[in-house]
């Protein structure tokens, strides 16, 4: 069926099958699809039907509260989380060129009409609901294996109620082979080469063998949901060429038109699951890539340390490279997975407004939400002042009994947009987390920008402070909060990273208490770590509220905060304490607004990751293995205008 054609036809359709517009009050009652909530909302037209598709980038819950009139079944995707890169250790001697192998894509399930599942598999079946809540848990990327040692780690399974996609392998590090997955982990090269990792029937593919030639050497690319990895490559000039990373997979769960999720791919559409790339310069997710997510493996000898993959595509962590000198080299980590659900909740024909992003209607506005990044696109009849909020991904925390990393910029604001144009979005990673003890390598990263076309950019957090490195402020203009600190040399006080116009300091270290100090939040400055008897690491700073044009209750866009609070952001992550408890994220009785929690000087709990697309820091890491500091989550970028 069709209503009537106006300026924006969908938002008419929502209005009237909602029953919440002007046109409530007619007598006809039309259909409905189900209703449900949880995870950013997207509503969008494909030929004359009208989806809802609910996206996860963190775990949550599908809640389905009436069933509807276009059946009571739903489509998914299920992506889990890409297995870390291997690493290496060298210096001296042949082979000269080495590299770890590339990362497993997170297994790839999917019952979407027309689209396949990983390792060649058919579309699966729809899945029956019925009213009540389905878990959600979205996967994390597997750490990049520090080398020398095992493999990387893998990462972990994606959970739609009773679909469950499984984490991918890790890349072999130092003559190991890659380890099973969704996809498996290629094959790493050292001390000699090593075998692939198998992939997982219905989800993913094999990584590919690592490679021996004459004095150089070579590293397999991870597996992805669509192909093999490819086998470390012969010498071309003086050196080996890494594998590439399997291909991934494309899918329009999300709408045809949305490129808000998900990475590009080698043909158009929005692509996940992609393999990381082996040692030696291997390219993720494909020949030509970056693609889908997969990291690209680093060349060597510097950078030697592997690209991570992208957050919300599964993809797989690049190998570490080849150096020419003793050292550590690490893989990149995984990317973390993604789950969307979708069904039908009616018929019509219609044009978007705009385009770009997940679409939805609230409060009469429409939405645009970006959790990864892509085009904000407006037509020559589109002439809005648009709100937005901008947020920048934040920092990671760093290693042993490290600070938390600072939350990226928070900016709220209007801008006049008039088409034809088109606005690039750019979703800013969370920094990588340090690792280990008193050494460079312990500190936490910053985030990656967040930019909005040539309209503003949004600044990455500061990464936490590690024992004997300074916490990290984000940087002016548009900066966030800063880093936690840790110890200066000698044991003196630090300060914590230095806040931007958009954020707050990070925690102070003192001595006495041997923790991190918390990374600072948007709302406030990050805690100092508390001494005898409060044996904790400092909280992180308190994120702040998304503007009540955000705030659709069917959406879980953001993280939860104190008092009821919901659709929060950009909370510090808490610092690693020794010998007592870690520092909470987004402050005191949390985790609040995605913020990591600091580790336990037992090292259980270990630090924990921010969650993704909150631009939220995490957390400082554990004394006791393992030491590694949680990563930052990614920054998200929402636009509204009237319907």
């Amino acid at each position: 069926m069709g209503v009537r054609s106006l300026n924006n036809p969908l938002q008419e359709f929502l209005d009237t099958f909602l029953r919440s517009g002007t046109d409530a009050s007619t007598p006809y009652v039309p259909p409905e699809g189900l209703t449900a909530t949880g995870g950013v909302i997207s509503d969008y037209v494909d030929g004359s039907d009208v989806y809802r598709a609910h996206i996860f980038t963190s775990s949550g819950t599908f809640d389905v509260t009436a069933p509807g009139d276009f059946g009571d079944t739903v489509e998914y995707l299920v992506v889990a989380g890409g297995g870390g890169g291997g690493g290496d250790n060298v210096g001296g001697g042949a082979p000269a060129g080495r590299g770890g192998g590339g990362g497993g894509a997170g297994g790839y399930r999917s019952s979407v009409t027309g689209e396949s599942s990983g390792g060649g598999a058919s579309a699966e079946s729809v899945l029956p609901v019925s009213p009540g809540p389905y878990t959600v848990t979205v996967g994390g990327g597997g750490v990049g294996s520090v080398g020398p040692g095992p493999a990387g780690g893998s990462g972990t399974s994606s959970v739609f109620g009773p679909i469950t996609s499984t984490g991918g392998g890790g890349g072999g590090g130092d003559g190991d082979a890659g380890t099973p997955g969704g996809s498996g982990g290629g094959g790493g090269y050292s001390s000699g080469p090593g075998a692939s990792g198998t992939g997982t029937a219905n989800q993913g593919y094999d990584g590919g063998n690592g490679l021996i030639s004459g004095n150089n050497a070579s590293a397999g690319g991870g597996g992805g949901a669509g192909g093999t990895g490819q086998n470390g490559q012969p010498p071309v000039g003086a050196s080996n060429a890494g594998g590439y990373g399997g291909l991934g997979l494309a899918s329009v769960i999300a709408g045809p038109a949305n490129d808000g999720i998900g990475a590009p791919g080698p043909s158009p559409g929005r692509w996940f699951a992609g393999g990381g790339g082996g040692g030696r310069g291997g390219s993720g997710g494909g020949p030509g890539g970056p693609y889908a997510g997969g990291g690209p493996g680093a060349n060597g000898p510097s950078p030697s340390t592997g690209s991570s993959g992208l957050s919300g595509t599964g993809g797989g962590g690049g190998g570490s490279g080849g150096a020419t000198s003793v050292g550590v080299i690490v893989g990149g980590n995984g990317g973390s997975g993604i789950v969307v659900v979708r069904y039908q909740i009616g018929q019509l024909t219609a044009a978007a407004k705009a385009t770009g992003g997940a679409i939805s209607y609230y409060s009469g506005k429409t939405i645009h939400t970006f959790t990864s990044s892509g085009t904000f696109t407006a037509p020559a009849s589109f002439s809005e002042t648009v709100e937005y909020v901008v947020v920048g991904g934040g920092g990671g925390g760093a290693g042993q009994w490290g600070g938390g990393g600072g939350a990226g910029a928070f900016i709220p604001g209007t801008t006049p947009i008039s088409g034809p144009s088109s606005t690039t979005i750019t979703i800013g990673a969370g920094g990588n987390s340090g690792f280990g003890g008193n050494s460079p390598t312990n500190q936490g990263y910053n985030g990656s920008d967040t930019v909005f076309g040539a309209i503003l950019t949004a600044k990455g957090g500061g990464g936490g402070g590690g024992e004997a490195v300074a916490a990290k402020s984000s940087p002016d203009p548009n900066g966030g909060s800063g880093g936690g600190a840790q110890r200066a040399p000698g044991g003196a006080p630090s300060a914590g990273g230095t806040g931007g116009t958009y954020g707050n300091p990070g925690g102070t270290y003192n001595p006495n208490p041997a923790g991190g100090a918390g990374g600072g939040g948007a709302g406030s400055a990050g805690g100092n770590p508390g001494p005898s008897p409060v044996n904790n690491g400092g909280h992180g700073g308190a994120g702040l509220q998304l503007p009540a044009t955000y705030r659709n209750p069917a959406s879980t866009v953001g993280a939860p905060g104190p008092s009821g609070a919901y659709w929060m952001a950009a909370g510090g992550g808490g610092g690693g304490y020794d010998p007592g408890t870690g520092g909470i994220g987004g402050g005191a009785g949390g985790p609040y607004a995605g913020g990591g929690n600091g580790g336990h000087s037992s090292g259980s709990p270990a630090a924990t990751s921010a969650l993704e697309n909150t631009g939220s820091g995490g957390g400082g890491g554990s004394f006791s293995a393992p030491q590694f500091g949680g990563t930052g989550g990614s920054g998200i970028v929402l636009i509204a205008y009237p319907s």
